[in-house]
C-alpha cells in the first residue's frame, strides 16, 4: 500500500528564534519513500541538517520575526501488515544484553524508574518474563490511563501519569517505558505518524503518535499501550530515551504554535 504523510504547522515569533526540528521520517524507512518529506518553510529560511546521538535526522533553522510556516508532504510504500509479533520472544538477563541497549534500562527525564520500581514489581513481578510481561504492562497502562487532550501538559512524567490516571499517547508510552525499564527490559520511546488505516470509524483528530519499543529475543519490538493493538501503517520518525529526546520542535525564544495539522492516509496511485 501507499501512505501519504505530512504536516502543516505555523509558529508565531516576536523575534528571531532558533529552532531544532525533529520532523523527518526515520532513516530506516528511506527505501520506502516515493516522494520525500522535504521540509518547506514560508518564508524561506536557511536550514541545516544533522543526525543526533540516537540517529534521528534533525533540522536547524532561525524563525524570522513574525514567525514561520513549516510543511511537508511525503508518499511512501508500506507492507500493509500489522505490527509484527513474536509471543515467545525472551527477556534477556541484564548481563547478557548488548551494550547499546543498556542506556534504555536507565531512568530519564520523563521515565522515573526509581520512583516506579516498586509498583512495577508489585504489578508485574509474577507475570511470565519476556513478551507476556511487556504485554501485561501494555494491558495495564491501556486500562489505567484515561485518554484525553485536556489532560496533556509538557511536563507530565510517567509517575505523574500513573498517579493521575489520565494523559495522552506520550504519557501511555512513558509509563510503559518506565515500567519495562524497572523490570530490567530495555525500552525506548518512539514518535511518528499513525493514521486510522484498518480501524473502523469514528476517527479522532489526527496528531503525531507516541509508542515504545522493547528489546526482547535479540531485537526491538513495537508496543503501543495507547491503542493496545497491532496497527497498520506506522511510520517512525524518531527514537530516544523519552519525549525530551524526540521533541518535534525545540524553540529557543518566545513563540506560539498558531496552527497544527497532521495527516497519515492510505492513498491509491491515482490520488497520490
Amino acid at each position: 500500500m501507499r501512505i501519504r504523510v505530512g504536516y502543516d504547522m505555523r509558529y508565531d515569533c516576536p523575534q528571531p528564534t532558533p529552532m531544532i526540528l525533529t520532523l523527518s521520517i526515520h532513516y530506516t524507512r528511506v527505501s520506502d519513500i516515493i516522494r520525500p518529506d522535504h521540509l518547506v518553510t514560508v518564508p524561506t529560511v536557511p536550514m541545516s541538517v544533522y543526525r543526533d546521538s540516537f540517529g534521528n535526522w534533525c533540522t536547524r533553522i532561525i524563525a524570522p520575526p513574525g514567525g514561520v510556516r513549516l510543511t511537508a508532504d511525503a508518499l511512501l510504500n508500506d507492507h500493509g501488515q500489522p505490527d509484527p509479533v513474536q509471543f515467545d520472544a525472551v527477556q534477556h538477563p541484564v548481563e547478557q544484553l548488548p551494550e547499546e541497549t543498556l542506556l534504555f534500562l536507565l531512568g530519564s527525564r520523563y521515565c522515573e524508574t526509581d520512583v516506579l520500581s516498586q509498583a512495577a514489581w508489585d504489578l508485574f513481578g509474577n507475570t511470565p518474563p519476556g513478551w507476556p510481561r511487556v504485554q501485561a504492562v501494555c494491558d495495564f497502562v491501556h486500562n489505567h490511563i484515561r485518554f484525553g487532550y485536556e489532560f496533556a501538559r509538557p511536563t507530565k512524567t510517567a509517575a505523574e501519569a500513573f498517579n493521575e490516571g489520565a494523559g495522552v499517547c506520550r504519557d501511555f508510552a512513558h509509563l510503559g517505558v518506565a515500567f519495562c525499564r524497572a523490570l530490567n527490559i530495555p525500552a525506548r520511546y518512539c514518535t511518528g505518524y499513525l493514521g486510522d488505516i484498518g480501524i473502523p470509524p469514528p476517527y479522532g483528530p489526527m496528531d503525531f503518535a507516541g509508542w515504545f519499543e522493547a528489546y526482547l529475543g535479540g531485537q526491538w519490538w513495537t508496543f503501543d499501550p495507547r491503542n493496545n493493538q497491532r496497527r497498520i501503517g506506522r511510520v517512525l520518525m524518531a527514537r530516544g530515551r523519552d519525549a525530551a529526546d524526540v521533541a518535534l520542535s525545540n524553540t529557543f525564544g518566545s513563540n506560539t504554535l498558531a496552527h497544527f495539522e497532521v495527516w497519515a492516509d492510505e492513498v491509491t496511485a491515482a490520488n497520490a
